[in-house]
């Protein structure tokens, strides 16, 4: 049964869904995290250990942390192949490009897929740059996350990195959250200016969230 629906364009859409909607979580809850740094470096960095120990003494040191970063990368794979294997249906469906090109489409629509390319592209700079420090500049410094993040945005190419990523995060999250809801059921006519309006919110708070932390940086109000 699950080979069968996975199969089907509706179950992959349905992974997507899913699969989107759990990343989304995770980056509200990543995102608030990120602006305890304007609460100084004591505040930050504990936060940062706080997270390793979610869940003690019953789980162990880090395993909380480990757990959420499983569900993410099966969520990233599973959203990613979904995306490309339903992206190679439609193009065999239709081999040939549209004459006209809707009008109505939106820029968020058009760009879903370049947008998904570089968050995955971001996603690894990201993991190396903060988490394991292998392409990190100014030298990387355990167990204190403030002073790694003030290294990272006190560079041009720190933040322009991070400045374009955040800005296809919100693109995808605002057509990806609308797209989900229809896919999962939650969609109607009397719904979709509703939706529609929330995930233009969303996408709103979550850009401007992330991207304050840079700014925050380059105005020397972190520092």
């Amino acid at each position: 049964m699950a080979r069968t629906v996975w199969d089907s364009s509706v179950g992959k859409k349905t992974v997507m869904a899913v699969s989107g909607l759990i990343m989304l979580m995770y980056l509200v809850a990543h995102m608030i995290g990120n602006l305890k740094i304007f609460f100084g470096p004591g505040e930050f960095n504990h936060y940062a250990h706080w997270l390793r120990t979610v869940g003690e003494p019953f789980m162990h040191y880090e395993w909380t942390l480990w757990l959420i970063r499983v569900v993410l990368v099966v969520a990233v794979i599973a959203h990613a192949v979904s995306a490309y294997q339903l992206s190679r249906r439609g193009m065999k469906a239709r081999p040939s490009k549209y004459v006209h090109r809707k009008a109505r489409t939106s820029y968020a629509t058009r760009t879903m897929r370049w947008g998904g390319i570089i968050l995955g592209l971001f996603i690894v700079w990201h993991i190396l740059d903060l988490t394991t420090g292998t392409v990190h500049s100014g030298g990387f410094q355990e167990g204190r996350p403030y002073q790694n993040v003030v290294d990272t945005f006190s560079t041009w190419y720190g933040n322009v990195v991070y400045l374009v990523a955040m800005l296809a995060v919100g693109l995808h999250i605002r057509h990806g959250f609308w797209s989900a809801a229809q896919t999962l059921g939650a969609g109607s006519r009397t719904r979709d200016r509703a939706l529609k309006t929330v995930a233009d919110i969303l996408a709103l708070l979550l850009t401007a969230g992330f991207i304050a932390v840079p700014v925050g940086v380059m105005t020397g109000v972190v520092s």
